[in-house]
């Protein structure tokens, strides 16, 4: 089979080396540059200046609409076009699949356990009436589940910002009246929930993870230092958690000083991952007094490779599914710190349902994102590196 991807021009160089050794061939057109919010050159989430401005961003890829259709019309002149496979937040594209006569598959982002129960949730209007944005509520369709309305005010349309609304309103239309559903996880995992949105719901779930551990392993001809540094702990004996918020989740200043005291005065051996804006945050001081144990990395790293390492027995982590989907494959306890998304209920998920780590301390019983200070956050880490808890979550 013959497949094509497309994408944007500045995103070409990005997916063009994800998939060099493979013969799938590569489209590109240029993002939209009369967007008044969107600066220029920005064509993918992770570049906005603020993820205030996510859903702006989405509205304006259907200006592409256009210059995806002409693709289109010379694709099927060569060729039959037996579906296309679409991010659910490109939902126009399912015009394009329908005016040209092909099935088309949303690609979700997210995990089964999420998307069950959201929609039973909503379904069953167990948010309607709630006092309490903390207190725990029982998924009736699936009862050993609670949930608070933190855990869905993010997922819930703002009428303050138009664009949000629109853009979810579109995907809710599309989605539904698309051939089916293609989930970032894998059934073994999600059984539960894969068969009985299967059973009840449409359009249909398949499942195409977990990638990660079927990718054939490069070993590139110099180590990063970070790898390097990663063996040298293991030589010594030595545990190490790895500590990464991705690149879409926004920190404060502040936050970020909390981070580094909690992690300097937990004592554990740890490897950083900052963006280098967020990394002129720390405290002048801070990598040198750490330096026996601790390590700032302010580049880009292959995630896939630390969590594979035999010292890393830890994962403090903004709980997105990608990360935590990783975290599962290759068997890290996860430290869970939502920030944005639905990453409180793949906390949920994680931490309640099966059991593979803790959260950082909270306030409340919801999963709304708080400030969290660094005596909380030392506690944590200890507790997921040195004690009972984090050590049985390790082994189930």
């Amino acid at each position: 089979m013959a497949v094509t991807m497309f994408t944007t021009t500045g995103n070409r160089p990005f997916i063009a080396k994800s998939l060099f050794d493979t013969s799938v061939s590569i489209i590109d057109f240029p993002y939209p540059q009369n967007v008044p919010e969107i600066p220029p050159g920005v064509e993918s989430t992770d570049r906005l200046p603020s993820m205030s401005l996510f859903f702006s961003f989405c509205k304006a890829t259907k200006q592409m609409q256009p210059m995806v259709e002409e693709k289109l019309q010379g694709l099927v002149q060569v060729q039959p076009v037996s579906f296309m496979v679409s991010d659910g937040f490109l939902w126009w594209t399912l015009e394009s699949a329908t005016k040209f006569g092909f099935p088309s598959l949303v690609f979700t982002g997210i995990n089964q356990f999420v998307s069950s129960v959201t929609k039973a949730v909503f379904e069953d209007k167990l948010l309607v009436g709630v006092e309490s944005d903390d207190e725990l509520i029982t998924v009736t369709q699936f009862p050993w589940i609670k949930v608070t309305r933190n855990d869905f005010n993010i997922l819930m349309p703002n009428p303050t910002n138009s664009s949000q609304e629109f853009v979810i309103d579109q995907m809710k239309k599309s989605t539904s009246n698309s051939f089916g559903y293609i989930v970032n996880s894998f059934h073994e995992l999600e059984k539960v929930y894969v068969d009985s949105w299967n059973s009840e719901a449409t359009p249909k779930v398949w499942c195409v993870e977990p990638l990660c551990i079927a990718e054939p392993e490069r070993e590139p001809q110099k180590k990063p230092f970070w790898i390097q540094w990663l063996d040298q702990k293991l030589a010594q004996g030595c545990s190490v958690l790895y500590v990464a918020f991705g690149f879409q989740a926004e920190v404060s200043s502040e936050q970020l000083q909390h981070i580094a005291m909690g992690l300097q005065e937990s004592k554990a051996n740890f490897l950083w991952v900052l963006r280098k804006k967020e990394s002129e945050s720390l405290d002048e001081g801070f990598e040198e007094r750490v330096k026996e144990r601790g390590i700032v990395v302010k580049q880009w790293v292959d995630q896939s490779r630390i969590l594979k390492h035999q010292c890393v027995e830890g994962f403090l982590s903004h709980c997105g599914w990608n990360s935590a989907l990783e975290n599962i494959c290759y068997g890290v306890p996860i430290l869970a710190w939502l920030m944005i998304a639905e990453q409180a209920l793949n906390a949920r998920m994680v931490v309640e349902e099966i059991k593979v780590g803790l959260r950082v301390e909270s306030t409340c019983n919801g999963m709304k994102p708080l400030f969290v200070k660094w005596e909380g956050l030392m506690k944590m880490v200890k507790e997921l590196m040195e004690g009972e808890r984090g050590n049985k979550r390790g082994k189930e």
